[in-house]
């Protein structure tokens, strides 16, 4: 499995369909916590599928909650939690909390005050930066409680020791006094927490300093309400929890339904202000106007900008209102994620735009005002950053590059934006970009460029192709899945569309040397090809052929029907449907001489008929198939000869091809190989006056 370095995005040009987002992250975490401290189970309908739920789920599941998944053909997933009722089941536990703040800072709270009432030691820990973000405001308003709490590292950062006593008791006569001016997280922490001390008196927070990221707040106090605490609160300034009375005070409403992420929905919002000007709308489902998130506010801003948004419950619509959009000034204290969106909207504008209010940015994944002021300089904007504020104008003159995105799943998405620029009405360019470790993502939107690049439209001379040809049994096809798997890129099997046509026509009853016949089932193949973990899975109409596929017989039966020119035609537009954005690997036998004669890179591979031979005779043996090898490399020469002398688009090297004799090679060498020959050809290694490469 390899690893997606880097993302090149082709220049796009416009965007429509619809987009159903992923569950919000902010509401997924609180949800879990409150489910696995309450009595009883819950089921969570909706839950974002991302590292930073995956590090949540794996913390309950070892403090001793019930974690059960339940996925049924046909419907969503279901996430079943049975919850602790507030008492511990482990007294110790070592916790590894990634980069997730949703998870480390609440987390922290809880366990320091079960540790303290009921007895324990748990260590918490993160990735690199998640210790260099701050805590120490946490710790602080956790220690006059009584908490023990021990700071592994760098004081007033993670990692962190929480311990204590069974017997002990929390000191809650006094309010519990927590800094609010430098992450909404801390109070969020505590509100989540504190009811676990409620079994006396009530229990009351004071914020010192004003309190930033309100609208996240709310989402807390929203979800406490769900699981039956209703939280008093005097302005943003003082919070009381009620009194218990000794039972549990978190009660399980038995289903919860987590809305679709609102600061996931800025990028689609901003996508259809931008590009959805051929008429058709950019269609967000998963999140309406009525939501409850403060990110939902970015449609406001959106729509100071120049954005035509309209929505229900559930939904959204966006279409390009005014162009080029208005530069704006904002305070962005109440969208804080979301407002990174905005940054990259700038480029688009026709002045500069200002965003104030992010002083938050420094301590998220990253600090993402340096951050953003040094990419988007990259890009050609001229940028203005202090304490809390970034301040962008628009290029004059695009420029493109390697974009950082600092393992930062926001930076990555808003970035993903600035491929759009054949369309800035100002200085339009025709750039692509190149977004360095677009898997980062993965924290909270994993099909994030799957989701992007389903809606963008590109010219498709833009979109990149890579042919791979070759003989029978070269190992093209395990080659081309993993070049594609490297690039991020689709792949076209284009052996296997005839394997399933030749399936499709003797599940028929159809003889494949029948050209008309086949042909006419070529042209309605119903084949579907697996994306993301069903990778390397393919269904014909609707039932898997995976294994059928790569059957010997299989293979004779594509030999015969990849000869008959009435399905070759027939199945040439479907082949041609494979090349979308980012860009395309195809493998076959004509690939580079007659489907894509402009590939910007066609390698022919080969190997030795004896090679190739002993190969596949390994494989049969392997899979307990009685095999000969003299009869096996009689055949591979037979059916060579057979595409060699075929009068439809005969296999042999495209004039420009690159040859790859992979006899002595392993899959990571070739693979490696055609890699080079790529960065050698591809966009990013010609830099071209006015497109210069920043780094």
């Amino acid at each position: 499995m390899y690893r997606i370095p880097a993302l090149d995005l082709p220049p796009l040009r416009s965007a429509d369909g619809t987009v159903h987002l992923p569950g919000s992250k902010s509401i997924s975490n609180r949800v879990l916590l409150l489910a696995g401290l309450a009595e009883g189970s819950t089921a969570v309908h909706g839950l974002l599928d991302s590292d930073d739920t995956q590090v949540m789920l794996a913390a309950l599941g070892a403090l001793g909650c019930g974690v059960r998944r339940d996925e049924r053909a046909g419907q969503a997933p279901v996430t079943h939690i049975t919850g602790l009722g507030g008492r511990l089941r482990v007294s110790s536990a070592s916790l590894f909390l990634g980069n997730a703040g949703t998870a480390m800072r609440p987390l922290a709270a809880t366990l320091a005050v079960l540790a303290t009432t009921q007895g324990g030691r748990f260590d918490l820990s993160g990735v690199a930066r998640m210790h260099e973000r701050p805590i120490g405001d946490l710790v602080d308003a956790l220690r006059p409680l009584g908490c023990a709490i021990d700071e592994l590292g760098t004081p007033g950062y993670p990692p962190l020791r929480l311990h204590g006593q069974a017997g002990g008791s929390l000191n809650t006569r006094q309010p519990i006094r927590v800094r609010g001016d430098v992450s909404s997280q801390f109070l969020t922490a505590l509100l989540l927490a504190l009811p676990l001390a409620t079994a006396d008196s009530e229990v009351v927070i004071e914020v010192q300093g004003e309190l930033i990221s309100k609208p996240y707040v709310e989402i807390t106090l929203n979800m406490l309400a769900r699981f039956g605490i209703e939280v008093q609160r005097d302005g943003w300034q003082r919070f009381t929890l009620p009194c218990s009375q000794g039972r549990s005070p978190y009660r399980s409403p038995g289903r919860v339904d987590v809305e679709g992420d609102a600061s996931s929905a800025s990028y689609f919002i901003a996508l259809g202000a931008i590009a959805a000007h051929r008429g058709a709308p950019v269609r967000i489902e998963g999140v309406g106007l009525d939501s409850i998130q403060g990110d939902i506010r970015f449609v406001d801003a959106a729509r100071a900008m120049g954005a035509d948004v309209r929505g229900g419950p559930n939904w959204l619509e966006v279409r390009r209102g005014r162009w080029p959009l208005t530069g704006i000034t904002l305070d962005c204290n109440h969208i804080p994620d979301a407002a990174m969106t905005l940054a990259v909207m700038a480029l688009y504008a026709d002045s500069p735009t200002r965003l104030s209010g992010i002083a938050s940015w420094r301590v998220k994944e990253t600090d993402r005002i340096a951050a953003m002021a040094t990419e988007l300089q990259a890009l050609g904007a001229v940028v203005q950053a202090g304490d809390d504020f970034i301040e962008i104008t628009p290029p004059s003159q695009w420029r493109t590059g390697a974009l950082r995105t600092y393992d930062d799943h926001r930076m990555a998405m808003c970035l993903s934006l600035a491929a759009f620029n054949p369309l800035a009405a100002t200085a339009p360019a025709n750039l692509p970009v190149r977004i360095l470790d677009p898997q980062c993502v993965a924290k909270t939107f994993p099909d994030y460029f799957e989701a992007l690049l389903s809606l963008a439209r590109a010219d498709l001379a833009d979109i990149p192709v890579i042919t791979i040809d070759g003989p029978t049994a070269s190992g093209k096809g395990t080659l081309a899945a993993e070049v594609a798997q490297a690039l991020g890129w689709h792949l076209l099997d284009s052996g296997a569309l005839y394997r399933a046509a030749g399936l499709a026509a003797v599940a028929d009853g159809v003889s494949p040397d029948d050209g008309p016949a086949v042909a006419a089932i070529a042209a309605r193949l119903d084949l579907r090809f697996g994306q993301g973990e069903e990778q390397g899975r393919t269904w014909l109409r609707g039932r898997e052929v995976t294994h059928e596929l790569r059957l010997e017989s299989t293979g004779l039966l594509a030999s015969r029907v990849s000869a008959l020119p009435a399905v070759r035609q027939a199945l040439h537009g479907l082949q041609l449907a494979f090349r979308r954005a980012p860009g395309l690997v195809a493998d076959g036998r004509d690939m580079g001489t007659a489907l894509f004669p402009g590939a910007r890179l066609k390698i022919f591979l080969t190997a030795s008929a004896g090679e190739r031979a002993a190969r596949r005779h390994k494989q049969l043996i392997s899979k307990g198939i009685a095999a000969n090898i003299d009869d096996l490399r009689a055949d591979l020469e037979a059916r060579d000869a057979r595409d060699r002398n075929r009068s439809a688009s005969p296999l042999k090297p495209a004039e420009d091809a690159l040859l790859l004799d992979n006899s002595h090679l392993g899959i990571e060498q070739s693979v490696s190989q055609v890699l080079a020959w790529w960065q050698q050809r591809s966009p990013f290694a010609q830099a071209t006056a006015g497109a210069a490469l920043p780094g």
